[in-house]
């Protein structure tokens, strides 16, 4: 439908609400039967409910499109700039109020903003259907069985319909085109920026549009170098399967704790249950001048004794210390330890909110160290060494951080991830995603030709020792890291000392395996 439009136009500022209005969404809604007698536009409605205080004001709703049959109203749509998420919880209250106005009264509604179009039934709060314009295509079945105009004539139910994705019998694998270059979206994608920091990240948006371009549905893409899971992610956004290995337990952990199937309602329940217990205690308190210094000395030295947490483990030679524990203040240990035997006392059985709270933890030692350097601000500033230095180095002037308002971020950003990975990833689709913890150059699980495409970025050599760099959240995780997963990993130098000729090697092996298990005719972007 859109194969002649370019969507690299979204990315530019004057491309805004009006554009996807005039240039997107009209083709859809006359494609969908709708003629222009159908298309109430821009229709100001009176508010029914709004006061302050025992006046009523009047506020005027105007969505952007009623959807008329008759003297009826089908459904409703709102456009938004390219640059807004209309996954936003305003954003869809805002259309929903449109819906359900007594003037309008719809059962269905749906947002728009260029990249993305969202569908939802008023008496649900999951949308019906959610798929990136460029792919509309693999959804018109349902949307038009949704919302075409004969849908509403026939009075169709669709509660028990499910459509069915297909490949495209003429897709031609080997002559597809080498891409332009494509600008960065880097911040755009919430289900990786703020989610957990890593020493490398590939562009989210860069990587989809590789994997759209030589891909279809359907299509098993791989990753053995897959660090915080970016190219695996990306590809289940876009209904493809996905093959996530990494030696590093710390990467491994990140990918499955977003991505397992969670309820987010039941999610926020278990935060609050964790933060009523955090802040009732004596050790929330410290760096608040609510005890005095014996009070606050006595309060540290009984957590350090009661709650367990990492110590004695040896550091790399590079570092400022020794052992992980002088990575911490005193007080951030007793509060980091605290935290976490919370966490493991109330849900350690429930595993996909335990793993979930955690993840939040990991994020907050990244901030909560002695390492992390030149904040911006109390909140969200500066990062932790090990990622800004690829070394453990001690800030002149560490940042204090409050323990319980950095957590609460770092979770208010999980949430706001699952909230925009939830149509696509979800209990139906994660069982499409293999997390392996393996060594690129032993692929002995998969089968010869048995991979569609590969995107990867592999290790940079002397540059970052990814093992010794991730102890600091390994060790407070408990993910185990082996003397082989050390002699496998692909580095030069590092706690075993690498040459380059050792790398060298691992990196040659690492090719020769996904030659083997990718398709003919397939592509690799190494």
């Amino acid at each position: 439908m859109f194969e002649n439009f370019d969507f690299t136009l979204l990315d530019f500022p004057d491309f805004k609400e009006d554009s996807v209005r005039e240039q997107l969404i009209l083709p859809i809604l006359f494609r969908l039967k709708f003629l222009d007698e159908n298309i109430i536009r821009s229709k100001t409605l009176q508010h029914p409910f709004l006061k302050i205080g025992s006046k009523k004001r009047n506020i005027k709703l105007i969505p952007d499109y009623l959807l008329k049959i008759g003297q009826n109203y089908a459904w409703t749509l709102d456009a938004k700039a390219p640059s807004e998420n209309i996954l936003e919880t305003g954003n869809i209250e805002q259309v929903y109020s449109y819906a359900m106005h007594p003037e309008v009264r719809t059962k269905f509604f749906a947002l728009c903003n260029g990249r993305e179009f969202v569908v939802f039934r008023t008496d649900e709060s999951k949308p019906l259907l959610h798929f990136q314009l460029r792919d509309i295509e693999n959804h018109w079945e349902k949307l038009e069985r949704f919302l075409s105009i004969n849908s509403f004539q026939t009075g169709k139910d669709f509660s028990e319909y499910i459509p069915t994705k297909t490949k495209i019998v003429d897709f031609d694998y080997l002559n597809q085109p080498l891409l332009e270059e494509i600008p960065a979206r880097k911040n755009a994608a919430k289900r990786h920026f703020g989610v957990h920091g890593y020493f490398t990240r590939q562009c989210w948006n860069v990587v989809q549009e590789y994997i759209r371009n030589f891909t279809q549905i359907g299509d098993t893409v791989l990753d053995p170098y897959g660090g915080s899971g970016v190219t695996a992610i990306e590809a289940l956004m876009i209904d493809r399967k996905a093959i996530h290995i990494d030696i590093n337990p710390l990467a491994n952990f990140i990918v499955r704790s977003l991505l397992q199937p969670v309820s987010i309602s039941e999610f926020e329940t278990a935060v609050e249950v964790v933060k009523t217990e955090f802040l009732k205690s004596d050790i929330s308190k410290l760096g608040e001048n609510s005890l005095t210094q014996e009070q606050e000395s006595k309060v540290i030295e009984n957590a350090l004794q009661k709650y367990p947490y990492p110590k004695g483990i040896k550091l790399p030679k590079t570092s400022d210390v020794d052992v992980i524990e002088k990575l911490f203040s005193d007080k951030q240990i007793a509060q980091l330890a605290f935290l976490k035997s919370l966490i493991l006392k109330k849900f350690k059985k429930e595993k996909h909110i335990c793993d979930l709270l955690m993840l939040g933890f990991s994020g907050l030692i990244t901030k909560a160290n002695l390492t992390n350097h030149f904040p911006k601000n109390l909140e969200t500033g500066g990062n932790a060494a090990a990622f800004m230095y690829y070394r453990y180095r001690i800030a002149p002037k560490p940042s204090t951080y409050p323990i319980w308002k950095t957590y609460a971020e770092r979770i208010r950003r999980l949430i706001l991830a699952k909230r925009e990975i939830e149509t696509q990833i979800n209990e139906e689709t994660f069982k499409n995603i293999q997390i392996i913890k393996g060594s690129a150059h032993n692929l002995k699980f998969l089968k010869n030709e048995s991979v569609d495409y590969i995107y990867t970025d592999p290790p940079y050599g002397a540059k970052i020792q990814y093992l010794d760099l991730s102890i600091m959240w390994n060790a407070w995780l408990d993910l185990e890291v082996t003397e082989e997963d050390y002699q496998l990993e692909a580095i030069e130098g590092g706690k075993n000392n690498k040459t380059r000729d050792e790398y060298k090697t691992l990196i040659i092996k690492s090719l020769e395996e996904m030659f083997r298990v990718l398709k003919f005719d397939r592509w690799m972007s190494f």
